[in-house]
């Protein structure tokens, strides 16, 4: 009997095992399935937040491409300077402004000549090369001592149309290796009959061995719609004494 009732436990301890590897089973099916529709519920969110912040962002590109600025048709100055001309006080600051009439030839395009490139430093003479240079003329501009103080001085003129923004880049060479570039702001210049006087910003010369030498330049002058008013190659020297 003893043996009986041993071998039935054994067999309902038997028999109860399954049971609970069964709910096991089931209870990690149920973990399982509760995980997984959480995961599709959070991608789920994510999709529809992805949806909405690309809805938005396609909103603001449209709002910024309805309100892009859009530049009106160039205009002569000659036209401008005509418009109310009737009011003598707002003929009078618009001539003061915008420039003398006679120098636009009712032309819409900007044109900037370049008349001469000088030179000023002190204990050195002021010397002024005409522009443009020619294939005759020689090239070098000016002769300098080593940690010298210069100005490039300019002589220009602005006619048909008003020049915004005249900007410069000086880019300077030593035996074919870029050693310096410089860039500075001219300003904005209405046409007028006498031609303009502008230093660019001071410059010192390198001193020591290394320095002394012969170095070539590009000067270039652009404006704020990107013309290229002059491109001028040229040439310098740096000198102990």
């Amino acid at each position: 009997m003893q043996m009986e009732m041993g071998y039935g436990e054994e067999e309902a301890g038997s028999s109860s095992a399954p049971l609970k590897v069964a709910q096991c089973e089931n209870g990690n099916d149920a973990i399982a399935s509760c995980c997984a529709s959480e995961v599709d519920g959070e991608e789920k969110d994510e999709e529809e937040e992805e949806r909405k912040d690309g809805s938005d962002h396609e909103e603001i590109d449209g709002e910024d491409e309805e309100h892009e600025f859009v530049p009106g048709p160039l205009l002569s100055l000659k036209d401008q300077l005509e418009k109310d001309k009737d009011d003598e006080s707002l003929r009078k600051w618009k001539a003061k402004l915008l420039g003398c009439v006679e120098a636009t030839d009712g032309n819409r395009e900007t044109e900037v000549i370049f008349h001469s490139i000088g030179i000023i430093s002190d204990g050195c003479t002021e010397t002024m090369t005409p522009l443009p240079i020619t294939e005759n003329q020689n090239s070098m501009l000016f002769s300098l001592k080593e940690g010298s103080q210069y100005f490039l001085k300019l002589k220009f003129s602005v006619r048909h149309n008003l020049v915004c923004g005249l900007n410069y880049v000086n880019t300077v060479w030593k035996k074919g290796v870029r050693v310096d570039q410089s860039r500075g702001m001219l300003g904005t210049f209405a046409p007028q009959q006498e031609p303009y006087e502008h230093l660019l910003e001071e410059e010192t010369t390198p001193s020591g061995a290394l320095a002394r030498g012969l170095y070539t330049a590009k000067l270039k002058f652009e404006d704020d719609d990107k013309r290229n008013h002059l491109e001028l190659n040229y040439c310098f020297e740096i000198r102990r004494t």
